[in-house]
């Protein structure tokens, strides 16, 4: 399978790749917000993630961009404000 060469599309596998784990992983999500340890709960999930991202996409867009750790903000963080947490 050919890398991915667009931004656009990079962006979009990123948010896609994300979105999925927010999916299968809303209690993870909310116990990682309530108690302000999200990273260390999804770890695996987001690591496996960023190992597709990385096989699917061009390295020159890995290393100048941002793109996964952007739609983990956009996704996993900001859609969750309506948690109640310590964190806000």
């Amino acid at each position: 399978m050919a890398k991915i060469t667009s931004p656009e599309a990079a962006k979009r596998l990123a948010r896609t790749i994300i979105s999925d784990i927010a999916i299968y992983n809303r209690q993870k999500i909310l116990d990682g917000i309530k108690n302000d340890n999200l990273f260390d709960l999804l770890k695996e999930e987001l690591d496996e993630g960023y190992e597709l991202y990385c096989e699917r996409v061009d390295q020159s867009i890995v290393s100048s961009s941002n793109y996964y750790n952007n739609a983990i903000v956009d996704i996993l963080v900001k859609r969750s404000g309506d948690i109640e947490s310590g964190i806000w």
